[in-house]
């Protein structure tokens, strides 16, 4: 049983917003991680990495891209002890639609490629995600 009036037979909605974004989640190359930033934690490469492909860079302009290395300068200090950087890291990638409830109050919208493609599969040894995983392990338990 639903509450509240039955919708009319030819009802349409009218708040579509003209900013509203639908984003291919098609992988991308992404940039390459400036060697002037000088980042040495695998944390801090792995974000760059993440959000250098993700689906939101697709439109995004040069000062996006430099919001971006100071943002990887933080996440890079974060990883080598410095806990008060996280709030102000959070702050900055909810802009760029970091989780699905950022994606929800930008109006972003992911939009899967064709169906029947194959993701590739991962070559042996370690991944990034395992080395940033242990390195993250050894961050926390310094408390």
């Amino acid at each position: 049983m639903t509450r509240g009036p039955a919708p009319k037979e030819n009802a349409q909605r009218r708040n579509v917003h003209d900013h509203a974004q639908t984003l291919s989640t098609a992988p991308r190359k992404g940039r390459e991680l400036p060697k002037a930033l000088a980042v040495t934690t695998g944390g801090a490469r792995r974000f760059w990495k993440t959000w250098s492909q993700a689906p939101q860079t697709a439109t995004w302009v040069e000062t996006d891209w430099a919001e971006l290395e100071i943002t990887t300068k933080l996440v890079d200090e974060f990883f080598k002890g410095d806990a008060k950087l996280a709030g102000e890291i959070r702050q900055r990638v909810a802009k760029w639609g970091a989780t699905v409830e950022d994606r929800n109050r930008l109006r972003m919208k992911l939009e899967d490629p064709d169906e029947g493609s194959e993701e590739p599969t991962p070559e042996g040894g370690p991944s990034e995600g395992q080395v940033t995983d242990e390195e993250l392990f050894k961050f926390l338990s310094q408390s």
